[in-house]
């Protein structure tokens, strides 16, 4: 009875608190960009659903694409439109390159250490120069082809004794698994098996942190309730944080007792060699190792294998596309022999089918939250220090007047264009964009690419269960990574003449 009566008397206070300060506030009111009205206290947490990217899109279409509104006592700022986009990512980009706060977050990420939570400035910079010359470097990715030619190999050949055998298989299931094995071998050098890592294995574990992680904290909105954990999403990330840590610290140790008889060396590898060494220019120890580790892992595994799997989606609702995009792939490789990497470059359809895919399913559609530094105005409007930075790519991927018919998938309208997936147009900026955009983006552009062309020179796809192509289902699941909500089922016919 005493802890319920404490609870109801720290909201109570919370809520005088906030009432205060929005008072405090509404003297000293600016010009902010228009938003939706909000409620006393939440703000306008109340108008996000089960999908906020589509919620938002929806509110920018009548607030416009810079859109102010307040969850809890934060205010945010929602970026809809390209124009937008480029204000905050490239003109003043490094006002909003920082990172806000994230409660829940803080266990798994090592206390915000890795590259995606870190905040702006020293450490970040040289964490960041640090992974890209060392663990991201065309050197590094190339040293990989032979590892990513055999397992793609691999998941081509299982796949052939399914069209065999005329069974059907979970694609979503097999490109998983093909990531999971692919992250493994280029992070810590060798395969794990799901018990490995905990009982629900990797993709559940990476998928809950994902999930969870795009779940608005009350802890973030309201501070003086974060200690409370009302929704239980403190505990559930501090249950996390210990299964990524075990697995790590497991990792780790192998590696130490195996160092002297290795001649390839893995990520982890490098990492320890350079904590051992100490020549990194900032604190760099276990901790930061781990924080990285948990960067790479959870970006490598669901990023790519997520956008194939939207990709053969869409190209099974258009058979004319996929039939377009196979003659692409025939008249290049023919049909005696599968792809190679080196083959898809400058492929134009396979490019066109991707970035449309990425257009309209963006993997990440909200970017990880940016935070401003300092008070400044963009378009005349003020964005307070501490406001919370939200670009919303897929409202900018669905948008009517950049995107003719957006809501349809036409590879073709990016024919004789020059869009690419770099993040410098910000019509299309699936990767990000500025100081923060994805560092990874080079490994990720050429997984999808291979990944995809294999699959479509090597099979013809149709549905599992007799559906009808059109009729399968294309609904969503929110999360960090926008995944499909059901698993794609399907019955491949081995196409080549090997």
């Amino acid at each position: 009875m005493m802890s319920i009566h404490w609870l109801w008397t720290a909201l109570a206070l919370a809520a005088v608190w906030f009432f205060l300060q929005d008072l405090f506030l509404m003297k000293k009111r600016k010009r902010f960009p228009p938003g939706p009205k909000g409620l006393p206290i939440i703000g306008n947490l109340h108008l996000l659903g089960k999908n906020p990217h589509q919620d938002l899109a929806k509110l920018a279409k009548k607030h416009g694409p810079l859109m102010y509104m307040r969850f809890g006592y934060v205010p945010a700022i929602i970026v809809s439109s390209p124009e937008a986009a480029e204000k905050f990512l490239k003109t003043y980009d490094q006002v909003f390159a920082s990172r806000p706060y994230h409660e829940s977050s803080w266990y798994v990420s090592y206390e915000q250490r890795n590259l995606s939570f870190a905040q702006y400035g020293p450490y970040w910079r040289n964490m960041r120069k640090l992974c890209i010359l060392q663990l991201l470097s065309s050197h590094k990715i190339n040293s990989f082809l032979p590892m990513r030619r055999e397992e793609v190999g691999t998941l081509v050949k299982s796949l052939k004794q399914a069209a065999s055998d005329g069974a059907a298989v979970d694609l979503s299931a097999a490109i998983s698994s093909l990531g999971a094995n692919m992250s493994c071998l280029m992070i810590f050098g060798k395969k794990y098996m799901d018990k490995d890592f905990d009982d629900r294995g990797f993709r559940d574990v990476i998928g809950e942190a994902l999930r969870l992680g795009a779940t608005p904290n009350l802890g973030d909105y309201f501070p003086l309730l974060g200690v409370l954990d009302l929704q239980g999403l403190t505990r559930r990330f501090k249950d996390l944080a210990k299964v990524f840590d075990n697995f790590f610290e497991k990792i780790i140790d192998e590696h130490l007792q195996s160092q002297e008889h290795k001649q390839t060396k893995d990520v982890v590898d490098i990492m320890m060699g350079i904590m051992q060494s100490g020549e990194a220019e900032f604190e760099f120890d276990r901790r930061h190792v781990k924080a990285v580790l948990l960067d790479l892992l959870v970006a490598s595994m669901d990023t790519s294998v997520t956008a194939v799997e939207w990709a053969i989606s869409e190209l099974l609702r258009r058979p004319e596309a996929m039939r377009k995009l196979q003659k692409e792939l025939e008249d290049k490789v023919g049909l005696e022999r599968t792809v190679e990497e080196s083959d898809v470059e400058g492929l134009e359809y396979l490019d066109m089918v991707i970035k449309e895919t990425m257009r309209l399913h963006p993997v990440a559609p909200l970017l990880l939250p940016h935070e401003s530094m300092e008070d400044c105005t963009v378009d005349d409007f003020h964005i307070q220090k501490k406001s919370r930075i939200i670009i919303n790519v897929y409202a900018i991927g669905h948008d009517p007047n950049v995107w003719p018919d957006p809501e349809t998938f036409i590879p073709e309208r990016f024919k004789d264009s020059n869009i690419d997936l770099r993040g410098q147009d910000f019509q299309l900026i699936p990767f990000g964009s500025g100081r923060r955009g994805c560092p990874g983006l080079q490994l990720g552009i050429l997984l999808v690419r291979f990944v995809l062309a294999q699959l479509v020179h090597c099979f013809n796809w149709e549905p599992a269960d007799n559906i009808k192509s059109t009729d399968l289902d294309m609904s969503e699941t929110f999360g960090l990574v926008l995944s499909r909500a059901k698993h794609l089922k399907v019955v491949p016919t081995y196409r080549l003449q090997e």
